[in-house]
């Protein structure tokens, strides 16, 4: 094998970083979106690994041509093949960063859902447990909830523990976060949260 042979196979396995990259990086993009998703409290790992596959898949085609063009000049020696394949598996690296950010920068809107419903709910048990009937009291621990709007107003279940023969298996009660602890909550009738959330939808 001759020295030009030689220097063009150094060439190549110094240079074939990007599509290893991209099968790895987007397996970690799953697993980073089902943790930290960018959007919504939750994501499968399915789900992420989908965006995260496409969202690369994209930003490849699209940047890895000019990214590879200015590393060839800052390095005219190397080959233009090799040039891409840095320049892919760089884009990669970048679009697996930038996932990630998003998916912290995001975090703390979940978590402010979350807390936000603890305390409608805790309102929620609060009134029912002074207004409601017996019989919707026993299993106070079974509540179903409804974000009507998200992080303030929000509709709260009871489920009755025996079935009613006039239909009234629900005690249900609209709270208003933006009024003090205590205040804002009102009885809203016995509807399940499923149909009010079918004729909204």
């Amino acid at each position: 094998m001759d020295g030009v042979a030689l220097t063009r196979l150094r060439w190549r396995l110094r240079g074939a970083w990007m599509w290893p990259s991209f099968i790895v990086l987007t397996l970690l993009d799953g697993l980073a979106l089902h943790a930290r998703p960018i959007v919504g409290d939750h994501d499968s790992f399915i789900a992420g690994w989908l965006l995260g596959f496409i969202g690369t898949l994209i930003v490849v085609v699209v940047f890895t041509p000019p990214v590879g063009w200015l590393i060839r000049r800052v390095r005219g020696d190397m080959p233009k093949v090799v040039a891409r394949d840095y320049a892919g598996a760089g884009v990669i690296v970048a679009a697996t960063l930038a996932l990630l950010g998003g998916g912290l920068a995001h975090h703390h809107v979940v978590t402010a859902d979350q807390a936000a419903l603890t305390d409608a709910t805790a309102r929620a048990e609060a009134y029912i447990g002074d207004h409601a009937p017996a019989r919707f009291i026993s299993p106070l621990r079974s509540l179903d909830s409804y974000a009507v709007q998200s992080p303030t107003i929000y509709r709260i279940c009871a489920a009755a523990d025996q079935q009613s023969r006039n239909g009234a298996n629900f005690y249900c009660v609209v709270v208003n976060r933006s009024a003090p602890f205590g205040q804002g909550v009102r009885y809203d009738g016995s509807e399940s949260n499923a149909l009010i959330s079918e004729g909204t939808s």
